[in-house]
């Protein structure tokens, strides 16, 4: 295995002390969060008291001015142990940082140390029923009233911590006829009027995470609600362009390394020394060690690539089409060995309590959510000077 240069000892340090938490705040609940279709609100408190939201936010904003490989640690550490319910990715590394940095300094006084707390629970509204990995065709609009405010119309559908948001970043057009360069983002928050929480959506896998419909009934919002001020007004599409590498790669983080595919590995390899086939383990029989020689070496292809990428995004270097690349590659790459590595635990592997069903589920939408693997190939075409309209 190459050896991973990424982190530092105080990295090091930083993931046993998460690991602490986990076993310790999340491991024991995992299961009943499955079932019940949501993690505790208390998760969040627990995890906002121990420093472990919006850690790359500035100490002036609750933050720890963390470097971005703190978030990556976290994000390896939760899809190691296969707690796909708890969104704080999404929270500190997306929601969070949009406010960060775009929106005014009332904003970030006002919203980000309670998201640093776990005071608050952030999301994002982007997808709609009519409009998912298409962000140009969004139907929710927000128009100007007379009073400065305005007026916010529409549904989402497929909001990761849709159920808990006390603050919802809403992707929705300001200048319906605009098309992309109509765009805004405005912050909704819980309680207003007109702002409803639909069902909690029942998934394939993913199933502690919160997901939820979120309704717009002509929700009134103040002008300071539009996410940078006036001079933002129309610009959102741009902000979401320019955060989507970042929040790709997130995505191919979890895909690898220490990750997802690597504890799929694992396990699996502990199960077939284990597991008496014929007489014999089944890891005797070459089809298997070929097959989990292959994947191995897959992953740690992945793997040197996505670090690499993690690099280049603490550099501020990082490209939408490279970031693409990593989503589609590794995501394409988790599947497959969820697949294979199923297949290996024979009917065993097929049950819920073994965690390679429950990985095997999980990994299916990580090629559909933050674009579509189809959408990145298209992405990565154009970049490369290919048609497209």
């Amino acid at each position: 295995m190459i050896e991973r240069t990424l982190f530092s000892a105080d990295h090091d340090a930083f993931r046993d002390s998460f690991r602490r938490f986990m076993e310790r705040e999340i491991a024991p609940h995992h299961e009943a969060w499955e079932e019940q279709g949501f993690v505790d609100r208390a998760v969040w408190n627990k995890a906002g008291a121990n420093g472990f939201l919006c850690m790359t936010m500035p100490g002036q904003y609750g933050g720890a001015g963390a470097d971005k490989l703190y978030s990556v640690v976290q994000m390896e550490e939760l899809a190691r142990g296969g707690y796909s319910g708890i969104g704080f990715g999404l929270h500190s590394e997306i929601v969070a940082p949009y406010i960060l940095h775009y929106g005014t300094q009332a904003q970030k006084q006002r919203w980000l140390p309670r998201l640093a707390s776990g005071e608050l629970v952030g999301a994002i509204a982007m997808s709609e029923p009519a409009a998912g990995s298409d962000l140009q065709g969004i139907k929710a609009t927000a128009l100007r009233q007379p009073d400065g405010g305005y007026l916010l119309h529409g549904s989402k559908t497929f909001i990761t911590n849709g159920w808990h948001a006390d603050l919802v970043i809403v992707v929705a057009k300001t200048d319906p006829q605009a098309g992309a360069k109509g765009t805004s983002l405005l912050l909704v928050e819980r309680g207003m009027k007109g702002f409803e929480y639909g069902k909690r959506l029942k998934k394939l896998g993913l199933k502690a995470q919160d997901t939820a419909e979120l309704f717009f009934d002509n929700v009134r919002l103040p002008a300071e609600n539009l996410l940078g001020g006036e001079s933002f007004e129309n610009k959102g599409f741009i902000c979401l362009m320019e955060q989507l590498p970042w929040e790709r790669l997130q995505i191919a983080v979890t895909a690898v390394a220490v990750a997802a595919a690597q504890a799929a590995i694992d396990s699996t390899v502990r199960y077939v020394k284990d597991r008496q086939v014929f007489g014999q383990p089944v890891a005797a029989f070459q089809n298997t060690r070929y097959t989990l020689a292959e994947l191995q070496t897959q992953v740690q292809v992945a793997r040197v690539f996505v670090d690499k990428c993690v690099e280049l995004v603490a550099a501020d270097r990082l490209d939408t089409a490279t970031a693409s690349m990593a989503k589609y590659w590794t995501t394409d790459l988790q599947c497959r060995v969820m697949d294979e590595c199923l297949q290996l635990h024979g009917g065993y592997g097929y049950m819920w309590e073994y965690p390679i069903a429950r990985a095997y589920a999980d990994a299916r939408v990580q090629r559909i959510y933050g674009g579509t693997n189809e959408i990145m190939k298209e992405v990565i075409s154009r970049a490369m000077g290919l048609g497209g309209r």
